[in-house]
């Protein structure tokens, strides 16, 4: 019996295959390159597209850039023009000031020569009127009008019990409703020293000269109230020939400044409570009365309203008593002095509107 060949894997055919194998390995390690790097490579050129695209940025930028400079240019020649205005404008204004001055600096000194000349003046005229009231002994007090000028002024003087009633209400600041607007807001020096107020105070000042000696004397102003110029002095007649209580009463009321609106009611009702009453009454005035007693609810009033209060202010007023009306008119009110004129028929007094230069 035969017996079977053992298998072995190292047969001749597997050896065969293995050669076959690693000679194919050796060959490809001979063919394939040893020294290729590992960089890839970079396109040397750009696309169309992407240059014309550069090129357009760089021609914006450069159009931005001339731009910019030209923009640059202008502003800096605007400022330079800027600068000599500036300076033409300043040197003005300096030559403007200095001549400014010197027209002030000799317009004062003209003043002040005026002035000096006016002093002397009425200096003379005082030692005049002084020596007089030695020789007569009529009036308390003196007063120059300008230019050292009396007035004749047609109203009814005198009386043993004389009562000064004053407006001094917002309206006594000017004679036109916009500038007592204007004036109203501003500061109490101005208030004081505006022209209407000032010759309101120079009508009392004047009337405080004609009191008789020995007689009795009380000025009350009136806006929405009304009382003595002299604190604690209401209800109560002052004496003429005691020393100092006219100049008294005239430096207070020179402290005064106008306000508020204007109820001759309650100026009627304030001369009612002197006891014994006035025989004589001087109203300084510039219309018809804002208001009744009360203050109204309302801002504005007509023409019809104010004839109503002046009405009803005659209504509080003592009979039998003149009263003597100075008006220095307001504008905007046209009635006001037909009805001032029958107060002084109604009442036996006197009405008066004066020139701008008096007293």
């Amino acid at each position: 019996m035969r017996s079977r060949r053992q298998l072995t894997p190292f047969s001749l055919s597997f050896l065969d295959i293995m050669s076959c194998g690693f000679g194919a390995v050796v060959l490809l390690f001979l063919i394939i390159k040893h020294n290729v790097t590992s960089e890839i490579p970079r396109p040397q050129n750009i696309t169309s597209s992407e240059v014309t695209l550069l090129d357009k940025e760089i021609r914006d930028g450069k159009q931005n850039l001339a731009e910019l400079r030209n923009t640059i240019d202008e502003m800096q020649q605007q400022r330079v023009t800027a600068e000599g205005l500036a300076r033409k404008i300043q040197k003005e204004i300096d030559q403007t000031t200095g001549e400014i001055k010197s027209e002030s600096s000799a317009a004062q000194t003209t003043e002040i020569e005026k002035l000096k000349q006016n002093l002397k003046k009425l200096q003379q005229e005082k030692n005049r009127l002084e020596e007089k009231s030695k020789n007569t002994g009529h009036n308390i007090r003196s007063f120059v009008g300008e230019g050292n000028r009396q007035y004749l002024s047609g109203l009814k003087l005198g009386g043993k019990r004389i009562l000064v009633l004053l407006d001094d209400s917002a309206s006594m600041l000017d004679d036109t409703i916009v500038n007592v607007i204007l004036r109203r807001n501003m500061s109490d020096s101005v208030k004081r020293n505006s022209p209407k107020w000032v010759r309101a105070l120079r009508i009392v000042d004047w009337l405080s000269t004609q009191f008789p000696p020995g007689s009795r004397f009380q000025i009350y102003t009136f806006n929405t109230s009304a009382g003595s110029v002299l604190k604690g002095t209401t209800g109560q007649w002052l004496n003429v020939s005691k020393a100092g209580q006219v100049d008294q009463a005239i430096g207070a009321l020179k402290q005064r400044i106008p306000a508020g609106g204007t109820s001759l009611e309650n100026a009627f009702i304030a001369a009612a409570g002197l006891s014994p009453l006035p025989d004589n009454i001087y109203l300084i005035t510039d219309g018809l009365p804002t208001q009744a007693r009360q203050k109204p609810n309302y801002t504005t009033v007509t023409g019809r309203q104010r004839m109503q209060f002046f009405a009803d202010a005659l209504k509080k007023l003592p009979e039998h008593i003149p009263v003597n009306t100075i008006l220095v008119p307001m504008e905007g009110d046209p009635m006001a002095s037909s009805a001032f004129w029958q107060l002084a028929q109604l009442t036996r007094g006197s009405f008066l509107t004066p020139t701008d230069d008096w007293p």
